[in-house]
């Protein structure tokens, strides 16, 4: 037989003597002593000048901070959430001296006070990393990109093309209108011409209209789809002229948009759910990382990593009035553009180019371009047979991001009966190669350089230090869609992610 089962004594209603005190509730070295410790030793006037004097009391920014950067570490993002944390959290109770901020003031603090600001705050965070010797901002970091889901709704394409095919649509319709109403009122019509193209807009073609409804006004016969069309074109053409003339104006280049986050652009999802690469509004994140600690972090519109790499390098020197010795990537970067960029400023490119790896697997593709052997003295390459490839010409192609690329071309002598002519080439008359001699030259010394022991061993790391705090990010803290619209504010989120990051790492 047992025992009497005893139990420890239980008594919800009874008062304790005295309140408890948060600080006894707080263990040493939990991560809110961390916050606390680090945003008190943050300079946060470049917060401060965003208020405006007057009125009435605001909760302090250093509060505001240490309240975001905390729901951030501790996975709780919507405003609401940490609104009902520091009323409940003993944590956050202690973090905020019991201070209970309400959703719409943590909300406008997050979109208004942090925005164009939040970057300054971050790396004074990296400068104190930096001062521990946790990491160096002149060595090599590693870099890469990941693209994140916009607040946006999912189902509201705008894109490029359809705009031009619609307004394409229209001018064909209105010339059509415009030679059926000169086929009947010629007189009517014989000081004014067509409009072009480029004059294709609400003011421009609301007048036009006007014009052949006057000189069809007194006709006879006019055809009733014509009258038709003209009616439906004069309610609805300028209006829709003007909603694309606007949608270009955001779309700013781009291909995609949302109509509801206009900056947000549609962009292909590795993680999508139904594993179809589905397209979705987002925002392509950079970072560069050291020791799996953010160093910089940069948000961009364009879904291609190479046209990314330049603006986050300068923001990077924007930050630290310095350079990393080298930076880390992969072939996704290895453009003529970047590497001229890393090049001009100093810095070590171990950035592989985009046939890297097969090159060091199955070495140079026979007859390609690449295993043309050029004499760079007299300028001529050799053919796979011996033959020379006399110089023919130069010409520029331009990139899609404007960057112009300068092309020379070469001919072979005479093809004719060649016996390799099956396999080097299958077009009519002799080959000719177009040859980009600054990628060529960046590419060889890339090979160069990655292939060195230090090369080997960078690449070696950079999957092991960059991927996992994306990992780290998406899977572990859950965070793969923004809660703001606009780039402003999604750049904010990231820039708190990042802090959050980086001193959950610091500490553990």
């Amino acid at each position: 037989m047992g025992g009497k089962i005893v139990f420890k004594e239980y008594d919800p209603d009874q008062l304790t003597f005295l309140p408890y005190k948060l600080e006894e509730l707080v263990p040493t070295g939990h991560p809110v002593r961390i916050v606390k410790q680090v945003v008190d030793a943050v300079d946060v006037k470049p917060i401060n000048r965003k208020y405006k004097g007057g009125g009435a009391s605001s909760s302090h920014p250093r509060l505001m901070l240490k309240l975001l950067v905390y729901g951030y570490l501790t996975n709780t993002y919507s405003s609401r959430k940490l609104e009902e944390q520091a009323a409940q959290n003993v944590h956050f109770m202690w973090l905020l001296g019991m201070k209970k901020p309400d959703h719409n003031t943590i909300n406008r603090f997050r979109s208004e006070k942090l925005s164009g600001v939040l970057k300054q705050i971050f790396s004074q965070i990296v400068l104190l990393l930096e001062q521990e010797g946790i990491v160096s901002l002149k060595e090599a970091v590693f870099t890469d990109g990941t693209k994140i889901e916009s607040a946006a709704n999912k189902y509201t394409f705008v894109w490029g093309k359809n705009i031009k095919a619609n307004k394409d649509k229209m001018k064909a319709q209105l010339d059509e209108l415009w030679g059926y109403a000169q086929s009947i009122a010629a007189e009517e019509l014989k000081d004014t011409a067509p409009l072009e193209y480029s004059e294709i807009n609400p003011e421009k073609v609301k007048e036009t209209i006007s014009k052949i409804n006057a000189a069809l006004d007194d006709k006879e016969d006019v055809d009733k789809k014509v009258k038709q069309k003209l009616n439906y074109a004069k309610k609805h053409w300028p209006e829709s002229l003007a909603r694309y003339d606007e949608q270009e104006k955001l779309l700013a280049g781009r291909n995609s948009m949302s109509k509801t986050d206009p900056d947000a652009t549609f962009m292909r999802m590795k993680e999508d759910h139904m594993l179809n690469g589905q397209l979705k509004p987002a925002y392509n994140l950079q970072i560069s990382t050291q020791e799996q600690f953010i160093l910089n972090y940069t948000l961009h519109q364009t879904s291609t990593d190479y046209q990314t790499l330049s603006s986050h390098i300068e923001q990077y020197q924007a930050l630290y009035k310095d350079l990393p010795k080298a930076i880390v990537a992969d072939a996704g970067y290895g453009s003529d553009e970047n590497y001229g960029v890393l090049a001009r400023k100093g810095i070590e490119a171990y950035i592989k180019y985009n046939t890297f790896d097969k090159e060091q697997k199955d070495g140079i593709k026979a007859f390609s371009n690449d295993s043309l052997h050029y004499n760079e003295a007299e300028n001529y390459l050799v053919c796979p047979i011996g033959q020379w490839m006399a110089h023919i010409g130069n010409g520029q192609r331009v990139t899609s991001s404007g960057f112009v690329q300068l092309i020379s071309l070469y001919r072979a002598q005479n093809c004719e009966g060649c016996p390799m002519r099956g396999v080097c080439h299958t077009t009519q008359g002799n080959r000719v190669v177009e040859i980009n001699h600054s990628l060529r030259q960046h590419k060889q010394a890339a090979k160069e350089r990655l292939n060195t022991e230090q090369g080997i061993n960078l690449r070696k790391r950079r999957p092991a230090d960059v991927e996992p705090v994306f990992a780290q990010l998406k899977h572990n803290h859950g965070f793969r869609r923004f809660l703001l619209k606009g780039m402003s504010k999604a750049e904010v989120e990231i820039g708190l992610l990042s802090i959050a990051h980086n001193l959950r790492k610091w500490k553990t």
